[in-house]
């Protein structure tokens, strides 16, 4: 199976996918107003304790306070598998082996016999601000390398449960007898897999002296401040998705490209020259047919190749997937035809989840059907193709109704709730693209559309509020396309427009 790494660069955007055999398996989106604060270590101030929820709000210098839950301050309430790693695969870990000693588990104390208002903690975001909910914090720090996981304040000893050799396991098993620090724990991560000692050595130590250094720079920083901040978002996904299955890294930023090639050679030399530079006329998210995909991402019917379809609606609460039959009609009867359609449903669903980053309860509702063989036929074509997913997932067995009960773990907005706002024409029963995301489309349209263009001064034409983002905050993706095309963007609001409307001629 053939895998890529497609990288979008702009000024005020920057989008990252990951092609197995042509079809996207993961995405991920940053907007340089809205980049996103997982893995940021933080010394908050407590601003109010709440006993009833055995939880604390911390003020750390967002919009919003955060949030945090007492087990996430104790280590010994917390069990190895809900430690977050700070990287895409810290649910996949398991214990090495048990302690010298382990102690019996304690009741759980109290959230106000551990802070008090006022008081100074050090804190990591273990989750994003979604919606109206400030962001998910614990005060188990972990650092993410390339090979290792650290973690200053957890006693534990963990490999990734994706290595599935033994040998290998038993190596790198017998790597961490020998490396344990003298206070916290490590977790080996999937990429460590065949790597030598001396470069897990390296980043074992790479990791400890960026931990002397946050506490160093803890102790004079005032709160509420940012102590340590995460990679961006395109070394981010070198280090936790590039491995020597990604046959080829493609990014249309010289100086991006630039970065990441140094940052492959400083773990994996050989592997440089798997960097391409993409430099033609044509959008790189076009040319990969990416564009259409999101787009199609972002609507609630999803249509089948046997010509049954998924009708996907996203509420608050959770998210609802109804499975139809639509235009199939099969060839033997109709529970061939009915088992057929939530097979191939079944494997369109998990990738649906991945594509979308649907988190939070989802049920699924499929189609029903008389035979317990085949409920259970669909219930492990299920279970097998949400496997690769890297966010972790738990999953019901088919109910008599034909229903499917599962949640998936949520670290950060879902794709429909990034690119859309909720649409003010319906009062809220459907959605539109958001402001920045017509603007991006505008700035790559005007990039699609250069080499039409023959005078020097372009119109674009849009809904007033659209307008006006260009003329200020997204003014630099303006700028940054005339300095390219030597051509001057005369920007103009129509009354008229609808919100995602608008034309680009020539003047």
């Amino acid at each position: 199976m053939s895998s890529e790494l497609v990288i979008n660069v702009s000024p005020t955007e920057t989008r990252v996918v990951r092609l197995e055999n042509g079809t996207i398996s993961e995405l991920y989106i940053e907007r340089a107003r809205e980049a996103g604060y997982v893995g940021n270590i933080y010394k908050g101030k407590v601003v109010r304790v709440l006993p009833g929820m055995q939880a604390a709000f911390v003020e750390i210098g967002l919009e919003r306070t955060a949030f945090l839950y007492v087990t996430d301050i104790v280590p010994e309430l917390t069990s190895f598998d809900e430690v977050d790693s700070g990287g895409d695969d810290a649910t996949e870990e398991v214990p090495v082996k048990a302690q010298p000693e382990r102690r019996p588990r304690r009741r759980i104390p109290q959230i106000q016999d551990l802070l008090k208002e006022g008081q100074d903690v050090l804190v990591q975001i273990a989750r994003d601000p979604i919606g109206t909910k400030g962001a998910r914090l614990t005060c188990h720090i972990s650092l993410p390398g390339r090979f290792m996981v650290f973690m200053p304040t957890v006693n534990h000893l963990g490999i990734s449960r994706r290595i599935a050799d033994d040998r290998e396991r038993s190596r790198l098993r017998n790597f961490l007898e020998k490396v344990k620090p003298k206070e916290g724990g490590l977790i080996v991560r999937t990429m460590s897999e065949g790597a030598s000692f001396k470069d897990l050595k390296q980043d074992v130590d790479y990791l400890e002296k960026m931990w002397q250094e946050i506490c160093a720079k803890k102790d004079k920083c005032p709160s509420p401040s940012l102590v340590h901040s995460e990679l961006g978002i395109v070394l981010k996904a070198i280090r936790d998705l590039f491995s020597e299955d990604i046959d080829r890294v493609v990014i249309d930023s010289a100086s991006e490209g630039k970065k990441v090639r140094d940052f492959i050679e400083s773990f994996m030399p050989r592997m440089k020259q798997v960097v391409e530079i993409y430099d033609a006329t044509e959008p790189i998210f076009d040319a990969f047919g990416i564009e259409i995909e999101i787009s199609r991402a972002l609507g609630k019917k999803v249509w089948l190749k046997s010509g049954g379809y998924l009708i996907i609606d996203q509420t608050e609460a959770l998210t609802v997937v109804d499975v139809n039959t639509g235009k199939f009609v099969g060839k033997k009867n109709l529970e061939d035809t009915i088992l057929k359609t939530n097979l191939e449903a079944a494997r369109e669903i998990a990738y649906q989840l991945r594509m979308r980053d649907i988190g939070g309860i989802i049920i699924i509702d499929f189609i029903d059907m008389e035979r317990h063989t085949n409920r259970d036929k669909v219930y492990q074509t299920l279970k097998e193709v949400l496997k690769p997913d890297r966010a972790k997932t738990t999953i019901t067995k088919i109910t008599e109704l034909g229903l499917v009960e599962m949640t998936r773990k949520r670290t950060r907005e879902s794709l429909s709730r990034l690119l859309t706002e909720t649409c003010f024409y319906c009062e809220g029963r459907g959605y539109l693209k958001n402001k920045p995301t017509v603007c991006h489309e505008i700035f790559r349209e005007l990039k699609r559309g250069l080499p039409d263009l023959k005078k020097n001064r372009i119109v674009v034409q849009a809904h007033p509020s659209i307008a006006t983002l260009l003329t200020e905050e997204e003014h630099p993706g303006i700028e940054e396309w005339e300095k390219i095309a030597g051509k001057k963007v005369a920007i103009k609001g129509k009354e008229d427009y609808h919100l995602e409307q608008f034309d680009i001629f020539e003047e």
